[in-house]
């Protein structure tokens, strides 16, 4: 292989890795199962806004479907109910009211009535509140209402975050609301006379 090819497979190896990395949406999800089958799991997933479209993060809530056991040689782990998770979109409105409960502004979102979310199919209560008691925690629950072939499916998701995970998603929110708000920053040539001109002309109005 001469120095011309082998330069030819690494820029195209480049770009093969720039195309995967442009494809790929990094996901954060937290796990809380328990002996019960109670538990729950929660996946964060980040849309900047792009073109004409609003940003978001997307919520997934899965209820624990097993318990697993890890006490014998072949451990089994405890497994979610992914296939009737209850999958929620928060625009900027409902972040930042997440972030009010987390900063200790308020103790629930809307004084404890939630966020409501309407689609022609279902109905989503989303609640945020911070409790003291038995322990100090904030607690996301979601209550799903859906009209499958004229039948009423009713799901709630409960999960729990520690003092310390509420601090760190409260982080994370904060630094995505700017490509929520604005997309993903680019350094792109761009004309901004139109811009100029319209400053100008405000300008002309408010002297006048």
């Amino acid at each position: 292989m001469n120095e011309t090819t082998t330069n030819m497979a690494a820029q195209s190896a480049q770009a093969e890795g720039a195309a995967q990395a442009r494809r790929f949406r990094p996901k954060f999800a937290l796990y809380k199962a328990n002996g019960k089958g109670t538990g729950c799991a929660i996946k964060f997933e980040l849309h900047p806004a792009h073109d004409t479209t609003d940003g978001s993060i997307f919520v997934t809530m899965a209820n624990q479907l097993t318990v697993g056991d890890r006490s014998g040689p072949n451990p089994t782990y405890a497994r979610f109910d992914w296939e009737n998770a209850v999958f929620i979109k928060l625009d900027f409105n409902d972040l930042t009211k997440m972030l009010q409960v987390f900063r200790g502004e308020c103790e629930s979102i809307e004084d404890g009535k939630g966020l409501y979310h309407r689609s022609p199919r279902a109905t989503t209560r989303i609640l945020l509140r911070h409790n003291v008691e038995p322990s100090q925690c904030y607690t996301m629950e979601a209550f799903r209402t859906m009209n499958v072939n004229g039948i009423q499916q009713d799901t709630r998701t409960h999960f729990l975050f520690s003092p310390h995970e509420a601090l760190g998603l409260a982080a994370a929110i904060e630094d995505s609301l700017g490509v929520i708000c604005f997309g993903v920053p680019m350094v792109i040539e761009h004309d901004t006379t139109a811009y100029r001109q319209g400053v100008k002309e405000m300008r002309n109005v408010r002297v006048a």
